[in-house]
């Protein structure tokens, strides 16, 4: 009987240690480029600890398959060819998905590796993925914010705009995209009464921005990021030119508002995915569960969520939850056929759908416009949806 009971005790342990928490050592790994030193770390760093958070998010709900997440970051130092340099060592070892990197000029520089895969999901907005590909982009578009953003200035009644972008491919693809919806049928009373580009290393962009305060425009589109964003930013405060201005969301960070404060436009306005914390019903209860599960992530740290989180957050998500019912022996093409069919999918920017908008899967109808408010320290709504009527 003594030995019944043995053989009995050392079943139930074996049972016990099937049904455990995940053990350390088991883990999933994915990849993360990111420039975490360089011109582009602001993003970069924001972006890791998103993900760090999130890995704690995913430990607690179970894994993948019962195996622990680790991301593990590789520094691309904000510089393209660094980029490649790891990517090319990334994909060597048959990974299905790599993550980032932060910015379009890195992203677009990995692209053309990922022809037969592995899945790349750039953390940059402003690159535009071909539909048939393994690479993916997060969050809406330059081009559906743009539209949004000119959708709401329209409603303002602000039509004489003036634009200045960065000679970089973040400042290139906002001017296409602005001077082309600039000329549609749909913004055909917005005029660009005049433009200007400027080079990112520039000190000073104030012979630009006199010559834009010289057509006495309404509003103003300055379209770059980190530090160039600053240096437009002290120029139109010089120049006394005292009119909405606008700018990417890529500059939608605390650290930025916080070094600007003294030079920031009075009126700053960023389009944005419909992340943004505010308070009112969301229009599903899938969409409310989603931004707070995002939120609680980092309550109790010293991290405040910001456009750059966001950047990171949902794709992060996106690839989990697909290695989560495909198994974490998944292909890349496995991956890519998941994703390229997902419907319906709740995250923080939107509901997600891949088929209306391959390689992305949040769009125009997504997008909100906020304001920058000193007096509460964080972005507000300006309007419920960039192409709805409602302003505040």
């Amino acid at each position: 009987m003594g030995k019944t009971l043995l053989r009995a005790a050392a079943a139930a342990v074996a049972a016990f240690t099937l049904a455990a928490p995940v053990r350390a050592a088991e883990t999933f790994n994915i990849d993360v480029v990111l420039p975490l030193t360089g011109g582009a770390a602001f993003l970069g760093k924001a972006e890791q600890q998103a993900l760090q958070l999130y890995e704690k998010v995913v430990a607690k709900t179970g894994g993948i398959q019962g195996r622990e997440l680790r991301f593990v970051f590789h520094d691309d130092q904000s510089s393209p060819q660094m980029a490649v340099q790891l990517a090319n060592q990334i994909r060597s070892s048959g990974v299905p998905v790599v993550l980032g990197s932060a910015v379009s000029s890195l992203c677009n520089a990995m692209t053309p590796l990922m022809r037969k895969g592995p899945v790349l999901y750039c953390f940059s907005p402003s690159i535009d993925p071909a539909a048939d590909s393994y690479v993916f982009s997060s969050s809406v578009s330059t081009k559906a914010l743009a539209d949004g953003l000119l959708s709401y200035f329209d409603k303002r009644g602000w039509k004489r705009v003036a634009l200045i972008t960065s000679t970089d491919a973040t400042g290139q693809d906002a001017y296409r995209n602005v001077k082309a919806l600039a000329n549609s049928d749909k913004h055909k009373g917005i005029e660009i009464v005049a433009e200007a580009q400027f080079n990112p290393s520039d000190v000073s962009v104030a012979a630009h921005v006199e010559r834009l305060k010289g057509a006495n425009p309404d509003a103003v589109i300055a379209w770059s990021t980190g530090g160039p964003i600053g240096t437009v930013f002290k120029a139109i405060r010089n120049a006394g030119l005292d009119v909405p201005v606008a700018t990417t969301d890529g500059n939608m960070t605390y650290a930025q508002m916080e070094q600007y404060a003294g030079f920031l436009p009075r009126d700053l306005y960023i389009p944005s995915p419909g992340w943004v914390k505010t308070g009112r019903p969301e229009r599903s209860p899938e969409l409310a569960a989603a931004k707070e599960r995002f939120f609680a992530a980092f309550e109790g740290t010293d991290v405040r969520p910001d456009g750059p989180s966001t950047f990171a957050w949902d794709p992060a998500v996106l690839v989990v939850e697909a290695l989560r019912k495909l198994g974490p022996d998944a292909k890349a093409e496995d991956l890519r056929a998941y994703l390229d069919a997902l419907q319906g999918f709740a995250g923080i920017n939107g509901i997600y759908d891949f088929k209306a908008i391959p390689n992305r899967g949040v769009g125009e109808q997504n997008v909100v416009v906020t304001r920058w408010d000193p007096k509460v320290g964080t972005w507000v709504l300006a309007s419920e949806s960039a192409n709805a009527l409602g302003t505040q």
